[in-house]
């Protein structure tokens, strides 16, 4: 394996890392919970969601060829309203992430060096993907301690227990 396909399975595997944290959290929460936002400058797990899918489509269609912030996208909708039922939001979730995979999957060796751009700003390929581990890890975070607050004694781990590290 060249260096450039096992940058390329890491990047996949910390982006499926992260939707799998997103899904788990979310499946320990109601349609009201994933609404649910501490105060107003907070921002719920649906508009978390909103945002996340809004940016991954933004970002990954079309990656090589054009700017990343297609001139389609209105983020600040993004932070507004919700999702009419759980599993709009779900569905918007899932093609979000399926816009990265399928960019992730279609990137070879070559790639990684060219430039692609966000927001007018150049990006070296890995550069834009570290980017955006970075910026959906960060968002996961938040959903993951936001469900935590909601859930309190009820939440189900997400890693290794507190006080189970020595068993592992």
């Amino acid at each position: 394996m060249s260096l450039a396909e096992e940058y390329l399975r890491c990047a996949r595997e910390a982006f499926e890392g992260a939707k799998r944290l997103g899904d788990r959290t979310m499946e320990q929460l109601d349609y009201d919970e994933l609404h649910y936002a501490p105060n107003d400058e907070c921002n719920s797990m649906a508009i978390i969601v909103k945002h996340m899918a809004g940016n991954m489509r933004s970002r990954w269609i079309d990656f090589l060829t054009s700017d990343g912030e297609k001139p389609n996208r209105n983020r600040d909708a993004e932070f507004e309203g919700g999702y009419g039922s759980r599993e709009e939001l779900l569905q918007d979730w899932n093609s979000g992430w399926q816009a990265v995979f399928d960019a992730i999957d279609r990137l070879v060796e070559d790639d990684l060096m060219k430039t692609v751009y966000i927001r007018a700003q150049a990006h070296s390929v890995i550069q834009a993907i570290e980017r955006q581990v970075s910026h959906y890890a960060q968002h996961v975070g938040q959903m993951v301690y936001l469900g935590k607050q909601i859930k309190g004694s009820q939440w189900r781990t997400l890693s290794i227990a507190r006080g189970k590290s020595l068993e592992h």
